[in-house]
């Protein structure tokens, strides 16, 4: 592979990119494409190129990997590559299809005409990733879309398709049947026109741009807290009004501001992160894996519940089982409710609704779920009611077909030994409610198949989640770090804060919700059942007395209307009560403790290189792959802020060697166990040796 092929048909010169999956513009890409303009403009015979990519897209843009390092600085850039082309005495028509989004369309926006396949998505998606275009795209798109059309497709990032903007300045012409023939032809129709059109050329015009400009910068502020690319990309736009080169100039001062910043740092991080999440390495790309045409649900409550609609909304019919009428019937209701109200938001068509309905079968016996290709068993957190299930799937399961439980904490190796065939046995961790969140803890046991991995990884794709696989502990990845990260918000409503403060500090830090109103959401009584397990299985461990003590009191948070806030009849604002007030001062003073003020932030180190200190932890034990993986898990799972990474890539942010110095400082607190503070292993090292999990060979 050269980057980019040449062949000619006649008088017409075709450079096709050729760097599969997606055309990326590696140096190897921008190389061939300079040579092979070159090469067009030495022959005498042609007189004119078609800029086509190969495979199932024009361009998917820059190469994430290069962004950043000296590879992305080497000539000929991107910038240089589109002035070569602007510069060409022929003309050269973008023949553009599938995806074509960043830089390949900046690169489609310097050739002189630009013809599409009706299918062609466009988008100019770098402010996810906390960037502007910085191609000329912010300077070029106002040009060919106008200023308002313009500035809406860079802000959002959104992907739109070709035939909406077919009647614009962006495409001279929507080619119906075989695209490169019909660009081969309009290029032969263009030849011999002059001058060659150029977009930069153009100016752009608007009624009354300042005002507009203004109500922008304000709506944009309003919603980007934490990101700054939203705002640059205002900035960058209205650039454009001015002369080309001026524009571009500042187009370009502040790309470089945004690549450096810790942001644009994080996001990429985060993109690469979860593409890499799927990597298995003893698990080949190409292991074969078991069909998946059908599915089961054991347990029709809101886990099971939503994980049935999961399927539906993928085109997969799914049989629901509950062992009573009554609760089959709640819960078949419970879905079609949450359809029906998705259908009043315009988020699905009455149709859509229908369609996935029609595809809920509901089963009383475990007989009628025999001949599913998986079935997730979604029953309550308790072992003993797992393996009555999973007893009763080994008998009726057809041969092949994948046993899976959601547990969110137990052994999945104890779980598999209840059946005869542990091979078939994976964990399918999905996070509530399951058809919205994006996570699913895809958690490999000892004896789990190659295939049966491989096939789940491709499932949650297909099911649109993001799948990050854990080893078997206690918790597995996501749910083993959060106990240690309420430990401390607990500690710290012990030694003088309040359930009020911690979440607000932390919610400031950029997490979704505070460690509290995550607990009422999720329902108290669920953490309850876990910590009386963990107390059994040790019991020397320290009690979280305040949190069994509100328990006690029948407190399960939004359930209950009363939890660590109260909250008002169909309402779900926090509101802070002075009865738990009462309760957190009194087990306080029973426990001789000097209530403090607590700084913000000493609450938000505690809670977070907690969070650090065992992902580090089960880094070394192998219960997850690499470091970004955690920083998946809290991306997609826990709400953790897009703009900081992840709770890995935020301490190598701060730098390991300083983490573990706040550590040693946080176990001189007397309150709590000094051990908590005592760095991983893992992490003493690499600290030491002055590396980052990033660089230790844990991370992409």
């Amino acid at each position: 592979m050269s980057g980019a092929d040449y062949t000619t048909q006649g008088a017409v010169a075709v450079i096709r990119l050729d760097n599969p999956p997606v055309n990326g513009l590696g140096y190897a890409v921008r190389t061939a494409i300079v040579a092979g303009l070159d090469r067009a403009t030495a022959d005498p015979a042609i007189s004119a190129v078609v800029l086509a990519g190969a495979g199932k897209s024009f361009s998917a843009g820059a190469d994430i990997h290069e962004l950043g390092t000296p590879k992305s600085l080497q000539e000929p850039n991107l910038l240089a590559v589109i002035r070569e082309i602007e510069r060409s005495e022929k003309p050269i028509v973008a023949a553009v299809h599938g995806v074509t989004m960043g830089g390949g369309l900046e690169l489609a926006l310097g050739c002189h005409y630009r013809v599409a396949a009706p299918s062609t998505q466009i988008s100019l998606p770098e402010v996810k990733i906390g960037l502007i275009p910085g191609a000329g795209g912010t300077q070029r798109v106002p040009r060919v879309l106008g200023l308002e059309t313009a500035l809406n497709l860079i802000v959002s990032g959104a992907t739109v398709p070709a035939t909406m903007l077919a009647k614009t300045g962006l495409f001279d012409e929507v080619i119906e049947g075989d695209l490169l023939a019909g660009a081969v032809a309009f290029a032969n129709r263009v030849a011999s026109r002059r001058p060659l059109p150029i977009v930069r050329e153009r100016s752009v015009t608007h009624p009354d741009a300042e005002a507009f400009l203004q109500f922008a910068r304000n709506s944009v502020a309003a919603v980007a807290k934490g990101y700054p690319a939203p705002l640059k990309c205002v900035e960058a736009v209205a650039a454009s009004l001015e002369p080309f080169e001026q524009g571009a100039l500042v187009e370009r001062r502040l790309f470089i501001e945004l690549l450096n910043s810790p942001e644009s740092k994080a996001l990429r991080h985060a993109f690469l992160a979860e593409r890499a999440a799927s990597k298995v390495p003893d698990v080949p790309e190409d292991t074969a894996t078991r069909p998946i045409h059908s599915a089961a649900v054991i347990g029709a409550g809101t886990m099971g519940g939503g994980i049935a609609m999961c399927f539906a909304n993928a085109g997969i019919p799914v049989r629901v089982l509950e062992v009573k009428q009554e609760a089959l019937d709640k819960g078949l209701a419970t879905i079609r409710k949450n359809y029906e109200a998705s259908a009043k938001k315009g988020k699905l068509t009455s149709a859509q609704v229908g369609e996935r309905v029609s595809l809920l079968q509901p089963a009383l016996s475990y007989a009628d779920v025999a001949q599913a290709d998986i079935v997730i068993e979604a029953v309550f957190e308790d072992l003993a009611v797992k393996e009555g299930v999973f007893r009763q799937l080994d008998e009726v399961m057809k041969k092949g077909a994948i046993l899976a439980s959601n547990t969110s904490t137990l052994d999945l190796n104890r779980i598999a030994a209840f059946t005869r065939r542990p091979a078939d046995v994976i964990g399918t961790h999905f996070f509530s409610p399951a058809n919205v969140m994006k996570l699913l803890e895809i958690v490999r046991g000892r004896e789990t198949g190659k295939d049966v991995l491989a096939t789940v990884l491709g499932l949650a794709k297909k099911l649109g989640k993001t799948g990050v696989v854990s080893g078997v502990c206690d918790g597995f990845i996501g749910n083993r770090m959060l106990a240690r990260y309420v430990e401390q918000a607990l500690l710290l409503i012990e030694e003088g804060a309040l359930p009020q403060q911690v979440d607000g500090v932390m919610e400031k830090f950029g997490m979704a919700m505070g460690p509290f109103r995550v607990s009422d959401l999720a329902g108290g009584d669920v953490s309850w059942f876990i910590r009386k397990r963990r107390y059994a299985e040790h019991p020397g461990s320290r009690r979280q007395v305040i949190a069994d003590r509100l328990c006690e009191m029948g407190r399960f948070g939004q359930k209950t209307s009363a939890g660590w806030y109260r909250y008002e009849p169909g309402r779900r604002d926090a509101i802070p009560d002075p009865v738990v007030e009462e309760l957190i001062v009194s087990a306080s003073r029973e426990m001789a403790i000097v209530r403090r003020n607590v700084p913000a932030e000493e609450i938000v180190e505690r809670c977070i290189f907690a969070l650090v200190n065992e992902g580090a932890k089960i880094l070394e034990e192998g219960i997850a792959q690499r470091a970004s993986d955690v920083d998946v898990v809290y991306l997609t799972g826990y709400g953790f802020p897009p703009w900081r990474g992840g709770p890995m890539h935020y301490a190598d942010s701060l730098g390991l060697y300083s983490v573990v110095r706040s550590m040693r400082r946080l176990a001189k607190n007397p309150h709590g166990d000094p051990a908590a503070w005592e760095p991983a292993p893992l992490l003493a090292k690499l600290a030491a040796e002055g590396k980052s999990f990033s660089a230790s060979g844990s991370a992409p």
